[in-house]
Formats: C-alpha cells, sequence, structure tokens
C-alpha cells in the first residue's frame, strides 16, 4: 500500500504549493496527488478550487486570471505564516523538481464546473516531456475527458474519481479502459477491491487522515492511499502503510 501526499502535505502546509511538496518529501511519501486546471492564457497551473479566494490572498476565477496575475498572489498567508510569498505552481515548475525523483504522481484535472478546452492534452504532453507518463496517473470527476483521453493516448494510465456507491464499479472502469478506480475511502470494501482485481483494475482511496479510515482500506487491501498527514504512516515489514497516531 503506497502512500501519496494529498496536494502535496496538506495537513502541514498551504496545499499544492512548492512548501507542501518538499514536506511531502521529508516525510518520504511514494509520490503525490495535485490538482490542475488553466490560467486565462492557458498555462497549467496547479491548484484545487476554481476560485482562489480560499487559498489565496486574491479573488477571482483561474480562468480569468492570467499567470502572471496568479504569481503575484501569496497562496500560503492563509494557512500560516510563512517567511516567504508562495506562489502558485505550474505543473512545468513541479515536473522540474520531480523529474529526478522517483515518484508517483496522480494528476487530477480539474473539469466540471470550469471546462478548460485542451486541458488534457497540455497535461500528457507536459509528462512526456519530462518522461513521467509511466510514472503517473491522471485521474478526474470527468470520466468523458478520461475516455477520450485514453481513446487518443492508449498508453496513458487513468483513474475514475467518484465519491458514490455505483453498482460494480469494475465493470464500467473496464468499459473507460482505465486502470485504477478511485473512491473515497468510506466506499472502499473488501469486495471491490477483490472483483476489481480480477480485471487487472487497482484502487487508490482518498483522503485517508485517520487510524479509523486507515484500518478500514488496510482491511480491504487498496493499492494507494492519498492523505493529507503522510507522516502518520510508517512501511511495514511487507511494505504496508501503518497509520501512527497525529
Amino acid at each position: 500500500m503506497k502512500v501519496l501526499g494529498h496536494r502535496g502535505a496538506a495537513g502541514s502546509a498551504p496545499e499544492n504549493t512548492q512548501i507542501s511538496f518538499a514536506k511531502g518529501l521529508e516525510y518520504g511519501v511514494d509520490g503525490f496527488e495535485f490538482d490542475v486546471q488553466l490560467s486565462r492564457d492557458g498555462e497549467v497551473v496547479v491548484c484545487h478550487d476554481e476560485r482562489i479566494d480560499r487559498t489565496s490572498n486574491g479573488m477571482g476565477w483561474i480562468k480569468d486570471l492570467t499567470l502572471q496575475e496568479l504569481k503575484h498572489l501569496d497562496f500560503g498567508s492563509w494557512f500560516t505564516k510563512l517567511p516567504v510569498c508562495q506562489e502558485i505552481p505550474t505543473l512545468r515548475e513541479l515536473l522540474e523538481v520531480f523529474a529526478s525523483l522517483n515518484l508517483e504522481l496522480n494528476v487530477e484535472i480539474k473539469s466540471g464546473l470550469i471546462q478548460y478546452p485542451g486541458i488534457g492534452e497540455k497535461v500528457v504532453n507536459l509528462l512526456g516531456e519530462f518522461d513521467q507518463l509511466d510514472n503517473s496517473i491522471i485521474s478526474s470527476f470527468d470520466h468523458q475527458l478520461l475516455l477520450n483521453l485514453k481513446q487518443h493516448y492508449p498508453r496513458l494510465k487513468t483513474g475514475i474519481l467518484y465519491d458514490s456507491a455505483p453498482i460494480k464499479p469494475w465493470l464500467y472502469a473496464k468499459f473507460l479502459k482505465a486502470q485504477y478506480l478511485h473512491p473515497a475511502w468510506y466506499f472502499v470494501t473488501p469486495e471491490l477491491v477483490k472483483s476489481s482485481a480480477v480485471l487487472g483494475i487497482e484502487i487508490n482511496t482518498w483522503t485517508v487522515n485517520s487510524s479509523f479510515a486507515a484500518a478500514k482500506v488496510k482491511t480491504a487491501r487498496v493499492s494507494r492511499i492519498i492523505t493529507d498527514y503522510p507522516q502518520c504512516f510508517q512501511k511495514g515489514a511487507a511494505g504496508e502503510a501503518i497509520w501512527l497516531e497525529r
């Protein structure tokens, strides 16, 4: 069971910032999950919300702001007082840091509330440029986007995000040619993991932030957990992730 830091190490530092990813590396993560969107001038930026109000000292929609305008804002002070302003990172900037490291990357493409034409292709091209396609999973709640990408890039590994209890989701994943299902942790069951494995589909789950959640998904034997608190896990003798109290 591998441990992916959620938006870096979002429980310890302002999410989706360079300092958050540095914290995750300090905690020894196997990789990271993070979110991407497009600025007004078409740059792939790393941010969860479609608006910047919650995580910066600015206001507005990412789609309405240029990269330069976004770079002038502080994405760290909302979380804690830091000596250095935390800029919004671009996907390119993150990949420049990650390229020399052996990390798994779960790139969630934000699509739904805001549609970003061409975002999937831009993400795939950047991952390819930095030779990170084999290390990466593209996930999204927009399953049509995932299917379209898979048709154009058969080599791509995709993960279907969902927050519900669908019937036999492993059949749905097979139909979409996805290698992974990404359910919220409370929808993980041993049956889900076993039935998916028969079709070659693995389960990666989010956001595992408590001993109760960790025990549930460990019992089910998921492949990867996504957590705000990667420092709360240590690897057991068999490589499994074991929760330590916060």
